[in-house]
Formats: structure tokens, C-alpha cells, sequence
């Protein structure tokens, strides 16, 4: 695997670059791009192949499973049960409506596509694809189609706010709860003030945190729908796992955050980490699309994200105002 995970690396290292300088983008989105580009330009040789493997399952997801580390529980509720309800309520209906409006799709892009717009981008399309069975060009049309709009968002949000004339907390709620990327999150956070940022990165954690409960519930669907056995089988066939080990080790982790027991150097340790991880993982799914295929199909799906999108924001900004 030394070849391919030597790649991944210097890959993983250029993504960390680009992403400090264009928060926009993210380290993540930055390492998918890398890896098209890679599969594009020099192709994928057996050589690399088994490191490449490697860096898409192993730690892409526990990349995801360091994230229970960043999420702070105790600091969501300090904004009041009623946003707490207006955020879950938008990720479940923005969730549903567009799942429902991409079948035509297909059942894992669709569900891609929905994961990405009302939790969070990237990691979170990695994360339920594990459930979702979707190939890698399903999670490069997902991934690319969130990373676009939640890129658009950083210009209409605070546009947005500006017309409403929301106080800074309001604007960082807003911002938080529909905004599809954490890098996203911050770049607005970061151009518009010290309070808008710190709100609105703890209300984007809490979109986060609904990331296990939604992977567990799609492998318990999933799990139903499995076949045990029959005449074409001869015998019981493998089920997707009831809850993936990542998932269980990303509640553990978020339990042990609410305890605070961890030191804040860990923390900030980890988050690099985190990040350096994911964006191996993105590196090594994006160098297995084909570039022309995601080109083709990914009007669509564009689409279908850009509605549920809208839905996010509308529902967002709508509960910010009532409550």
C-alpha cells in the first residue's frame, strides 16, 4: 500500500494548503478535485490502487468518527429550545423533500444529494455512502454539487441578512443551520465578525451531530430490505452492519467531549487531524470518478441540491424570525 498511501499524502498536503487559503473551497472539496484531476490526467495504475483503497475506507471514516470530538454539545442549548427545534426541523424537511425530489435520480444519489444539503457537504456524503452503496460517481456529483451551492451561499447570505436586518446572533444562526460546508460556515463567519462566526460554527456542529443518528437509521432500512438467504443464494448473504464501527465510535466521541475531560490541545490536535483524513479519503474517491460521466449527469443533480437548498435557507431564516 506504500505507493498509494505516499500519493494520498503529498496530495493530502497540497489540499491543506489550498484549503487554508480558500476557506470556500475546503481541504476536502480542494482533495476530491485533486483526485479527479489525478484519475483525468495520469490515470490510476496498480501500483497506487491498494493505497488508494485504503485511504477511502480507512480513513475517510475515521476522519468522520474524529469528528464527535469537535461538537460541544452543552454550548447548543444556551440558544433556547425553540431554535434548536427550528434547526432540526429544517434539516428533517429539507432531508425528506430532497430525497423525494431526486429518485428519479436514483436511491444512493439521491440520498447523497440529501445528506449534503441539510447536514453538512462533503463528510457527510462520505460518511452515509457507507450505507447508501452509491459508486464513486454518485459521491463526486454530490460532493461537487454542494460544494457549488454552499459556495454561492457565501455571497447570499449575508445579502440576506443585510435585507432582513438580523442582529449578529440572528445572522450567524442563519448562517449555521444553511450553510453546507463548516469551511463555508466560516468564511462567512470569519468576513462578517467575531459573534456571527462563534454562533454560527456551534449551530453548524449541531447539524453535525444528527449525521449519527441518520447513518444508524438508513443501515436499520437498509438492513430490513437485505435478503437473508434463498434459492439464488443458497445460503444468507452479508447485511450492511446495523451500525457502522465509525458511527459508534463517532457517538463515543461526542459523549466524551460533553464530559470535558479532554484537554483543548487535544482538541485542537485532533481537528487537524480530522481534517488532514478527510481529505485523504476525498483524494482517493475522487481519483476513482470519471470525469466526463459526473459532467454528464451533473445538471440534474445540481438542481435537486439547489432546491433543497433553498428549502434549507427559507425554513432557516423563517424560524430565526419567529423565534
Amino acid at each position: 500500500m506504500l505507493p498509494g498511501l505516499a500519493l494520498v499524502a503529498a496530495a493530502t498536503i497540497v489540499g491543506r494548503v489550498v484549503g487554508s487559503f480558500v476557506p470556500a473551497l475546503s481541504a476536502l472539496v480542494v482533495g476530491i478535485l485533486l483526485g479527479v484531476a489525478w484519475r483525468s490526467f495520469a490515470g490510476v495504475s496498480p501500483t497506487v490502487a491498494p493505497g488508494l483503497k485504503f485511504a477511502q475506507t480507512w480513513l475517510l471514516r475515521t476522519g468522520v468518527m474524529l469528528l464527535g470530538l469537535q461538537l460541544a454539545v452543552s454550548s447548543v442549548f444556551h440558544f433556547g429550545p425553540g431554535i434548536v427545534a427550528v434547526v432540526l426541523v429544517s434539516v428533517a424537511a429539507t432531508f425528506a423533500f430532497t430525497w423525494w425530489l431526486g429518485r428519479h435520480l436514483g436511491p444512493a444519489r439521491s440520498l447523497l444529494l440529501a445528506t449534503g444539503v441539510s447536514i453538512c457537504g462533503a463528510s457527510a456524503v462520505a460518511a452515509v455512502n457507507t450505507v447508501a452503496d452509491g459508486d464513486e460517481e454518485d459521491v463526486a456529483t454530490a460532493v461537487t454539487a454542494v460544494t457549488v451551492l454552499g459556495t454561492a451561499a457565501i455571497g447570499v447570505v449575508p445579502l440576506l441578512a443585510w435585507l432582513l436586518g438580523l442582529s449578529d446572533q440572528d445572522f450567524g444562526i442563519v448562517a449555521g443551520a444553511s450553510v453546507h460546508e463548516v469551511g463555508q460556515v466560516v468564511a462567512i463567519g470569519g468576513a462578517a465578525g467575531g459573534l456571527v462566526l462563534q454562533v454560527a460554527v456551534v449551530i453548524k456542529l449541531t447539524r453535525v451531530v444528527l449525521l449519527a443518528p441518520l447513518v444508524v437509521g438508513l443501515g436499520v432500512y437498509r438492513r430490513r430490505l437485505a435478503p437473508v438467504g434463498g434459492p439464488a443464494t443458497n445460503g444468507p448473504v452479508s447485511r450492511p452492519p446495523l451500525v457502522p464501527w465509525f458511527v459508534t465510535g463517532f457517538v463515543a466521541l461526542v459523549a466524551v467531549r460533553a464530559i470535558d475531560i479532554v484537554p483543548a490541545q487535544v482538541i485542537s490536535l485532533t481537528t487537524v487531524v480530522t481534517n488532514l483524513l478527510l481529505c485523504a479519503g476525498m483524494f482517493a474517491l475522487g481519483a476513482a470518478v470519471d470525469l466526463r460521466a459526473v459532467i454528464r449527469s451533473g445538471g440534474p443533480s445540481l438542481a435537486v441540491a439547489g432546491a433543497g437548498s433553498a428549502l434549507l435557507l427559507t425554513l432557516t431564516t423563517t424560524g430565526v424570525l419567529v423565534f
